[in-house]
């Protein structure tokens, strides 16, 4: 993923083609990511863009404009991580469910260590207790939505007769909840630059664990 006119998009769904917005975007997320939203001033981030303070205004109406056009551009992006419920069926009928979980957790561990998606990951857990938006968005689109395309996915596992039989809400709670656990702790000790060796191994022992208890 790339900070470029073909990633951003304004609200309305327009590419964002103007250098200087792509490049406020670019310079807000870093500052956000490292100060909080509180902590960035306007003047902090024309500063650092190079423009005057009412160049600012020509694209953006305010700051928590451009925070949501950030949000809204991490909302698009997580969307793409998720398999398509039109072509579920098929896909799951090709890849073992040891195979389709761990490509899946691949998927969301590229998101989360893209250059952008990186900072904007910690974003989120720096502004959800201050941001309903941001509490919006942690609790539906990647919470919600995960937990409902994996609770899919086993209800079709079950029904193929694929994996033991159980109830697929559960069993997408047990298995994602930990995750959640553990992308939390990734989160923050890439934000320390410490090592996030054995979380990684956690992740996937986690994978594999799991695979074994449920698969016929």
């Amino acid at each position: 993923m790339t900070t470029d006119s073909i990633f951003y998009q304004d609200m309305d769904g327009k590419p964002i083609e103007s250098p200087n917005k792509i490049k406020i975007m670019d310079i807000s997320i870093e500052l956000f990511s490292r100060k909080g939203f509180t902590g960035v001033s306007i003047r902090d981030i024309t500063k650092e863009v190079g423009i005057k303070e009412s160049s600012l205004y020509n694209h953006f109406r305010s700051k928590e404009e451009l925070l949501s056009t950030i949000f809204f551009n991490f909302r698009r992006s997580i969307l793409r991580i998720l398999p398509q419920e039109d072509h579920l069926g098929g896909m799951l009928q090709s890849v073992s469910p040891e195979l389709f979980l761990k490509q899946s957790l691949a998927g969301l561990m590229k998101h989360i260590d893209d250059p952008v998606m990186a900072k904007v990951w910690r974003m989120m857990y720096l502004e959800q207790y201050r941001d309903p938006m941001v509490r919006d968005i942690y609790l539906n689109d990647i919470v919600g939505n995960m937990l409902k395309s994996l609770e899919k996915v086993f209800s079709i596992w079950i029904a193929a007769g694929r994996i033991q039989p159980a109830d697929a809400r559960i069993l997408a709670a047990e298995y994602q909840y930990p995750l959640f656990a553990m992308i939390g702790v990734y989160v923050l000790l890439r934000v320390d630059g410490s090592s996030t060796w054995d979380i990684e191994t956690g992740m996937r022992e986690h994978v594999d664990y799991f695979v074994s208890k449920i698969i016929v």
